[in-house]
C-alpha cells in the first residue's frame, strides 16, 4: 500500500466542495438543518488517530516501556489512516461547499447557524485529515540497518 498523496486529497476535497456548493443552489431550502454532532465526533476520531500514531511510532521504535507492535496491526492502522484521510477530504469538501454557499446568506438566522456549524465541521475534517496523515506516517518502518538491531 502506498502512502496517501496530498495532491489527490486536495483534488478530492476541491471536487466535493464544488459539487456540494452547486447542489445547494436548488436544494438548500428543502434540506434539514446541519447537525452540530459532526464536530465533536470527527474531533474525537482525529484525536484517536493522532494518539494511535504517537503510540504506534513509540512501539515501532521500541522505546522503553512499550511492547513491540504486531505487523498486521500496523497494516490495519495504515489502512484506517488512508481511509480516514479520504473520508475527511470528501466530507471536508462537502462542508466547505456548504460553508461557501451559506456565507452569502449570513444576514438570515438559519443560514448563519448552518454556516457556523458547517465551518466547525470543515475545520474538524481538516484536523482528521492531518491526524490520518500523521498516523500513516507513524506506520512507516524506520530505515534502520540490520546491523543496528
Amino acid at each position: 500500500m502506498k502512502p496517501s498523496r496530498p495532491g489527490v486529497l486536495v483534488g478530492v476535497f476541491v471536487v466535493c466542495a464544488i459539487l456540494s456548493w452547486a447542489l445547494l443552489k436548488p436544494l438548500y431550502s428543502s434540506l434539514p438543518r446541519v447537525p452540530w454532532t459532526a464536530i465533536p465526533t470527527v474531533l474525537l476520531l482525529a484525536l484517536g488517530e493522532a494518539y494511535s500514531g504517537w503510540m504506534t511510532r513509540a512501539r515501532i521504535e521500541r522505546r522503553p516501556g512499550t511492547k513491540p507492535v504486531e505487523p498486521l496491526a500496523v497494516a490495519r492502522l495504515a489502512a484506517l489512516a488512508k481511509a480516514s484521510a479520504y473520508a475527511g477530504a470528501v466530507f471536508g469538501g462537502m462542508f466547505a461547499g456548504f460553508t461557501l454557499y451559506t456565507a452569502e446568506l449570513l444576514e438570515q438566522e438559519t443560514p448563519r447557524q448552518d454556516f457556523l456549524i458547517a465551518g466547525g465541521s470543515f475545520v474538524s475534517c481538516v484536523l482528521l485529515i492531518l491526524a490520518a496523515l500523521y498516523l500513516e506516517h507513524c506506520c512507516k518502518v524506520p530505515k534502520d540497518s540490520e546491523e543496528e538491531r
